[in-house]
């Protein structure tokens, strides 16, 4: 089979989306090898993310020719290059497939991550806010199959969008291998050199918007008892003035770190050293930071009402993303309790293993040989 995919997020994007583009790339090339994959970007920048690319000699990149409006080529004009390298199915890895391919004969499946634009549509400009509702309403029409990365989010495309829940399959999200391995004692110790990591701490991961929900640790820390630092990795936005500001009024700075700028490879040993990760996230179309910390074997504390529990299993604990008093009293039960520390460990990473990639793979390719 010849497959195609959007890959524009894999080049240019170094979280979120293109990890997710990279992750299922490089796991169907190694687990399906037989397949010919073509990559459609816009463009290919020069970065670490693509390195996995060089050994697999089943794939290839294509860029448009010429002095073609690279938007409108990824939108349609792209549909003449799937025809020409006789591309048997297209799937689109973030929410949007190709004008015309429906008319092409080319089999498409379509990527649906969350639909945050419309449970937070404050978060979004009008203009962006209805182009994404366009694409993602006409794209999801036109594909023959739907694959959402939770249940919340099949749950909310049925309610929001009225689409048959026939049409979509749920299809989770492997992490990076790098952080299921063990990071040796001189790993972590060039790490917390460089980070001026303390030797114990509670670890945030994501960017620093209001989605996210940081406040809600910020609020939990005066009813800690335990003093032990936070330690948040994530992109700055404006939301961080208004945490960091509470901080402030609160006499709460030096009990947190914050990092912005964390080299990928690093985080596998950020995670492995946390005493506990919280994740108190208001909406999330999957939520993979809580699966790179239980196969971290780092004790979770996320919020509920998305689909967190999906990402976390049921040995993970889930608190009131409004509850800063139950969200301090779990911090404190977890720490105190080795045995319960011990036991969140082993449970989360029994549960990972629905995650496996070979997995996820075989999953896949059911749903392409379906579509």
């Amino acid at each position: 089979m010849k497959i195609g995919y959007d890959a524009k997020r894999a080049f240019l994007n170094n979280t979120g989306l293109g990890n997710y583009s990279r992750w299922l790339i490089k796991t169907m090339a190694q687990n399906y090898p037989a397949h010919e994959y073509f990559l459609y970007t816009t463009k290919v920048k020069k970065n670490n993310w693509t390195e996995f690319l060089k050994p697999l000699t089943n794939i290839q990149t294509i860029t448009p020719v010429g002095k073609l409006i690279k938007s409108w080529w990824r939108s349609k004009g792209v549909v003449e290059d799937l025809k020409r390298d006789g591309v048997d199915l297209y799937h689109g890895l973030s929410h949007e497939i190709p004008i015309g391919i429906k008319e092409s004969g080319i089999k498409s499946v379509l990527t649906v991550h969350d639909l945050i634009f419309m449970h937070f549509p404050d978060q979004y400009g009008w203009l962006s806010r209805n182009i994404y509702f366009l694409k993602l309403k006409k794209s999801s029409a036109v594909a023959d199959k739907i694959i959402a990365v939770s249940q919340k989010t099949k749950d909310d495309l049925v309610e929001l969008l009225h689409i048959s829940p026939g049409k979509i399959e749920v299809m989770y999200q492997g992490c990076d291998l790098s952080f299921y391995i063990t990071q040796t004692d001189d790993q972590r110790k060039v790490v917390a050199k460089k980070y001026e990591l303390p030797e114990k701490f509670i670890l945030n991961v994501g960017t620093i918007e209001e989605r996210k929900n940081l406040m809600l640790i910020a609020k939990a820390l005066p009813y800690i008892k335990n003093d032990i630092p936070l330690v948040v990795v994530g992109k700055q936005k404006k939301y961080f003035k208004q945490v960091n500001q509470f901080l402030k009024d609160n006499d709460l700075k030096k009990r947190v770190i914050f990092l912005d700028k964390v080299d990928f490879a690093d985080l596998p040993a950020i995670y492995q050293m946390a005493s506990l990760f919280i994740y108190p996230s208001r909406y999330e179309g999957f939520g993979i930071p809580v699966l790179e910390a239980i196969v971290s074997g780092t004790p979770v504390i996320a919020a509920k009402g998305s689909c967190l529990e999906e990402a976390g299993g049921p040995d993970s604990v889930y608190v009131g993303p409004d509850d800063e008093q139950e969200l301090a009293t779990q911090v404190d039960n977890i720490l105190a309790d080795e045995a319960l520390q011990c036991k969140m460990i082993e449970k989360g990473y029994t549960y990972a293993k629905k995650f496996a990639d070979d997995k996820l793979a075989a999953q896949l390719e059911k749903i392409y040989k379906n579509a």
